[in-house]
């Protein structure tokens, strides 16, 4: 349960779902962790579950200026860091005559331009050895209808692992990436469906999971505390899919 014993994380999009239960792990693996979120009443619920020693720092993940006063705030409530968790994350499921230039912009900067910019901002305070670890999807592995724009910003995270571990690692940052399956987090409901329209999605993905249900967050969260300790030391730039076997088909 000491696993992370000491070390400092940031987990963006750690109020709900997969980023607010890997923050709980990290706590109890013996981390100091901050978090950060866009949604006021999300931040403040998180506060209170998580403790007053959490860091909560407002912030959307899309703003580019916004990283660099995210790093800034980090540097100053913990000098450094020796773990990065980049959750925070939109998914924007349409046909492709639906979508729009200001919802692939949305999609894009949020989900790669934001995070992307945030490594950058973050360089200065990572300790030696370090970990990000960044989180993708299974959707940039297989033609899920729908989620061109979506599958396609998860792909670039993908990327991202590989070409920045080549970079990184001379400082002593491995770069890792998790692709979580369907999980069963607060994520769905934001897609703006009706309740019948969304029981539908979710019967629809389950039955294309050969495990036959939804992952759990915490399953997600037990990966990536691996990856952001050092029993993962020898881990550079590769992917763990934690999808119930649906990137296998």
């Amino acid at each position: 349960m000491n696993r992370l014993k000491d070390k400092r994380a940031l987990i963006t999009g750690g109020t709900t779902g997969i980023g607010l239960e890997t923050a709980r792990r990290f706590l109890d693996e013996g981390a100091r962790v901050a978090i950060t979120g866009n949604n006021p009443a999300n931040l403040e619920t998180a506060r209170k579950e998580l403790g007053s020693d959490v860091v909560v720092i407002a912030s959307d993940a899309s703003h580019v200026v916004g990283q660099k006063a995210v790093a800034e705030t980090l540097g100053q409530a913990f000098g450094g860091i020796e773990i990065l968790f980049v959750n925070a994350g939109i998914v924007d499921m349409r046909p492709i005559e639906q979508m729009d230039e200001a919802a692939f912009d949305r999609s894009f900067a949020i989900n790669l331009k934001g995070p992307y910019f945030l490594i950058q901002a973050l360089l200065p305070i990572f300790a030696k050895p370090a970990s990000i670890v960044l989180n993708a999807s299974v959707n940039a592995h297989i033609g899920m209808p729908n989620t061109s724009v979506y599958g396609a910003t998860k792909a670039a995270l993908l990327s991202l692992a590989r070409t920045l571990s080549g970079e990184l690692i001379s400082r002593g940052i491995r770069v890792n990436a998790v692709s979580p399956g369907p999980i069963a987090t607060p994520l769905y409901g934001k897609l703006g469906l009706s309740e019948a329209d969304l029981k539908a999605v979710s019967a629809s993905i389950q039955n294309q999971v050969p495990a036959g249900r939804f992952g759990n967050p915490s399953e997600i969260a037990n990966a990536v505390v691996f990856l952001a300790s050092d029993e993962s030391a020898f881990t550079v730039g590769s992917e763990l899919q934690i999808d119930g076997g649906m990137g296998n088909i």
